[in-house]
């Protein structure tokens, strides 16, 4: 047993929030905020990987949380996830109100070894492309004046590059420029960082330590004051784990090869 899988879905509700279209950045963020926030909570969670409106979460082969109850993993991170974005909500949409509770839904699946956990993210990555390209075109000819249902006719029974023709040609849109958090979606993994922590300088404000003498040369005083001032400006350095946000391929090799531990037993 390598693998849980935990994936999550959010009810449709872009029409009443009036999100932008075919992408909307501040929703795409505020997701995978949301999903960071799982992986705080849930040390187990080695990494996600998130489009649209879904996220799915990886656990580690070794996880006994809830005693690995599928039910149990699902519902937990489903209503945290849930909360997360209810209560980040006013973050990225400063003006906008939410109008009803936000719900997701949730489901724990088991990949037994390292090549079916890999199929299954390449098939959520693959299914990211094929989606923002369809609503890339979509909309791109929308708003160029064509009603749903001719923009919906006009791309029956093309393929990506007939796609990537009509954007180009009629909507100058180069898709290969279009970002990356669009055209991949998003993986977020623990990495380790190198951060700076402030040295707090001891308090030497015992009067026993102060001078005395009342002729004592300002010039040393000042020094002293650079001194103090340079020992409360110190730092160290340490290194510590944190959630990475990354827009990359992850279909191919070389994530893997990069991060081999992942898959590690």
């Amino acid at each position: 047993m390598l693998s849980n899988c935990v994936r999550y879905t959010v009810c449709r509700f872009s029409d009443v929030h009036g999100l932008e279209k075919p992408n909307d950045y501040r929703c795409i963020s505020l997701m995978s905020r949301c999903a960071g926030e799982v992986m705080n909570e849930f040390n187990d969670v080695i990494l996600a990987y998130g489009q649209s409106d879904e996220y799915s979460f990886i656990l580690r082969p070794s996880c006994t949380l809830f005693g690995r109850r599928a039910t149990k993993l699902a519902t937990c991170m489903a209503s945290f996830f849930a909360s997360s974005f209810v209560f980040h909500w006013a973050t990225y949409f400063k003006n906008v109100e939410l109008q009803y509770p936000v719900a997701f839904d949730g489901r724990a699946v088991c990949y037994p070894t390292s090549t079916n956990l890999r199929d299954y993210l390449s098939w959520r990555q693959a299914d990211c492309h094929i989606n923002n390209l369809y609503n890339t075109s979509f909309w791109a000819l929308v708003k160029k004046g064509m009603t749903g249902k001719e923009a919906e006719s006009k791309l029956c029974g093309t393929v990506s590059s007939d796609k990537n023709e009509i954007l180009f040609t009629e909507c100058q849109i180069n898709y290969s420029k279009e970002p990356e958090v669009a055209r991949k979606g998003t993986t977020l993994v623990w990495e380790e960082v190198i951060e700076e922590v402030p040295i707090r300088a001891p308090n030497n404000s015992d009067p026993s330590t102060e001078p005395t003498d009342s002729n004592s040369g300002s010039s040393d005083g000042a020094s002293t004051g650079v001194a103090v001032k340079e020992k409360q400006q110190a730092v160290t350095r340490r290194k510590r784990k944190q959630v990475v946000e990354l827009h990359c391929d992850i279909i191919g090799d070389g994530f893997w090869q990069e991060r081999s531990s992942l898959l590690d037993p």
